[in-house]
């Protein structure tokens, strides 16, 4: 990994080297993997997520002609100009969308424009948030610069409008908070509905513990495919259900009314029969990390979760699966997919001196599958946005 002060120093002459001045600081914000807790945010459930070491990084000066000019390290070939006031949902796209949507949120405090430059190392498709991370680090960046009143909860607000009105993406604010409110050492116990929050002590290394991220490498994007669709079906079953939010489902028997007999009514009680576990299961992660238990006891909690988002939510693939289940057999307590599904990645809780041996196993299931090796990497919590220099 890359440290801050080398990122910074990194993403600075890149700058220089792109548009000729000086950048006016270095911004990072960090992807993010959730323990527990997946669809849940934009149900007003509860989430865990941590921040990841990996991070995205922005350059940023600001300009007085008018316009945003958007480069990156990662894509070389593309540097996308447009006038400030020309910014509209979609316009630009791709990748330079997430920075434009953030331009466009704040775009009456800043019409002189800005120069961005992003460089980072957080997987993209990989379910890790890596789009999140994009977002964060220059609504950060932009509110330091322009001096704005605006708390964390502000800039997540900010971040999350960005994908879900600019680039039609229909997240919920897990991502957003994590990469701006997690703390090293801990994991973020947010309660969507209310906003409130606490850092949940999570040093696995303190037990002899480590947790392993598997990418599949099969992406997804939140923009496109099947994401849109469950968020509209869990709408719908709240509808039918009399509630504004799955979450004030109180128990699994509370979700009789869905089974109507059709094949609608059965999408709509497995979708919310996962959101009302999945709630239960973050509270019972939360409670064994909070209290005296040994932290291998939640393995079995995200195994479970995995199960639900394979057959309830009908959001897994057979290559994740494989994932899960191939670390399962090689000794890991527990394992589930991340992310908004599809693809992206897998994390597994695992005995620290058997990191290999789960890593050789998850890998020797995907030759046999005939799939390329896995990247795999040992995560720990990790500290959310700030600036670099």
């Amino acid at each position: 990994m890359i440290s801050d002060e080398d990122a910074a120093v990194r993403a600075r002459q890149a700058f220089q080297d792109r548009f000729g001045a000086a950048a006016e600081g270095v911004w990072a914000a960090p992807g993010r993997a959730n323990v527990i807790g997946e669809h849940t945010d934009y149900n007003g459930g509860f989430v865990l997520p941590i921040a990841l070491p990996h991070t995205t990084r922005a350059a940023v000066a600001r300009r007085t002609d008018g316009t945003v000019v958007l480069a990156s390290l990662q894509h070389p070939d593309q540097v996308v100009e447009v006038a400030v006031a020309d910014l509209a949902p979609g316009r630009p796209d791709g990748w330079a969308g997430y920075p434009a949507g953030v331009v466009h949120e704040l775009r009456d405090r800043a019409p002189g424009g800005f120069s961005i430059l992003v460089d980072g190392d957080v997987p993209s498709g990989a379910g890790l948030s890596s789009s999140a991370a994009l977002s964060c680090s220059v609504a950060l960046a932009l509110r330091d610069l322009l001096g704005l009143d605006l708390a964390p909860g502000d800039l997540v607000d900010v971040a999350r409008r960005a994908e879900n009105d600019f680039v039609g993406a229909p997240t919920g604010i897990l991502d957003q908070s994590a990469s701006l409110l997690c703390t090293s050492g801990h994991a973020l116990f947010l309660d969507t509905r209310d906003r409130s929050s606490r850092q949940v002590p999570f040093d696995l290394s303190a037990t002899g513990l480590a947790l392993l991220v598997i990418d599949s490498g099969t992406t997804h994007d939140h923009a496109e495919g099947g994401y849109g669709d469950r968020r509209r079906e869990c709408e719908q079953a709240a509808a039918r259900l009399g509630v504004e939010f799955l979450r004030e489902v109180e128990d699994e028997a509370s979700l009789g009314v869905l089974d109507d007999g059709t094949p609608e009514g059965d999408v709509l009680l497995r979708r919310a029969r996962h959101i009302v576990t999945e709630d239960a299961r973050v509270l019972e992660v939360v409670a064994a990390l909070s209290g005296d238990a040994d932290p291998r006891a939640i393995g079995p909690v995200l195994t479970a979760g995995h199960a639900s988002l394979r057959d309830d939510f009908e959001i897994s693939i057979p290559l994740l699966d494989a994932c899960v289940e191939s670390a399962l057999e090689a000794g890991a307590h527990g394992a589930r997919m991340v992310g908004g599904g599809f693809g992206g990645s897998v994390i597994a809780l695992v005995d620290a001196d058997a990191v290999d041996p789960v890593t050789g196993g998850v890998a020797a299931r995907f030759e046999r599958e005939g799939s390329a090796p896995p990247r795999t990497f040992v995560t720990v919590p990790s500290a959310g946005a700030r600036r670099l220099s």
